[in-house]
């Protein structure tokens, strides 16, 4: 179970610089397109050859469409349009507001409380957010800067429809295998893009391809998109929203210091205050993750 959250720091943490580099010749639609769209076939491939259904029951379509529209579609189509608009490192961080929106809608809807660790933790957390987001905030407001808010409203949009999706899974669970319910809902997600490509009038990319480009897009589909999302629909099954939203805290500092190895972000030194505000808000919560449940929170 610890090695979970390490595995999803790394992949989705380092699928930030990717998704940058893709964009460099990819529109954002159609990037999610492929990338959603491929995840969704690689784990309907890995099901075939685990024998398992491809269909999960009819009883969790439901789940499927809202999870996917939510924490699939919003999400990714948000992030592309983040990184668009602001530098990868301060849109990986700012869509990290997503553990407090997790935590709100987790009490509103689930009951679920904070202990101690974890209120310890989402306050490190959002401090180390805060910090980040700072810089953002100044140009929005003091320099009346409309151009820098796209990158304030882009990653707060993607944080919210992630954790609108994890706490409505977590209230409402589909029953079906975690392979097929995952590429099902990227399925729903790639359709998503696919409506915006005809919308907007994208077309696939036929010029501009390297190496680095196609290795970048080869790992978004397949760790950044299809394994990293079983992996997180494993762990926001089996323990809370809070904590599962607490857990993806690393990601931001992956995603930063690969922005900065992989595409030259250059972060003030401010920055790396919040940093560690954040990898510190992390580490109480992956070294919980092996605690038992209490009664009361193992039948929430």
């Amino acid at each position: 179970m610890r090695l979970i959250p390490v595995a999803l720091a790394l992949f989705w943490g380092l699928n930030w610089p990717a998704v940058k580099i893709v964009l460099s010749i990819c529109p954002p639609f159609t990037l999610r397109l492929l990338g959603l769209g491929s995840g969704a076939l690689l784990l309907l491939a890995l099901a075939r050859a685990k024998r398992l259904p491809l269909l999960p029951p009819r009883d969790a379509w439901l789940g499927i469409v809202v999870g996917g529209i939510l924490a699939v579609a919003v999400f990714n189509l948000a992030v592309a349009w983040a990184q668009l608009s602001t530098s990868t490192s301060r849109a990986a961080v700012l869509t990290f507001t997503m553990p407090m929106m997790s935590a709100l809608l987790a009490w509103a809807v689930l009951g679920e409380r904070l202990d101690r660790r974890r209120g310890l933790a989402l306050l490190l957390g959002g401090a180390g957010v805060a910090v980040l987001a700072w810089p953002v905030l100044r140009a929005v407001f003091a320099e009346h800067d409309l151009a820098a808010a796209r990158g304030l409203v882009f990653p707060l949009t993607a944080a919210f429809g992630w954790a609108a999706g994890t706490v409505y899974l977590k209230r409402w669970p589909v029953s079906g295998h975690r392979i097929v319910i995952t590429a099902w809902q990227l399925a729903v997600g790639a359709a998503c893009a696919l409506a915006g490509v005809l919308l907007a009038g994208e077309s696939f990319p036929l010029q501009g391809w390297d190496g680095r480009v196609a290795a970048a897009l080869t790992f978004h589909i397949v760790l950044g998109t299809a394994v990293a999302y079983w992996l997180w629909f494993v762990l926001s099954e089996r323990v809370s929203a809070t904590v599962a939203a607490l857990t993806t805290l690393m990601v931001p500092v992956v995603g930063v210091l690969g922005a900065m190895a992989l595409v030259g972000d250059r972060p003030a030194p401010a920055d790396w205050w919040g940093f560690a505000l954040v990898l510190a808000g992390a580490a109480l919560i992956v070294l919980n993750l092996g605690a038992k449940k209490s009664p009361a929170r193992a039948s929430a």
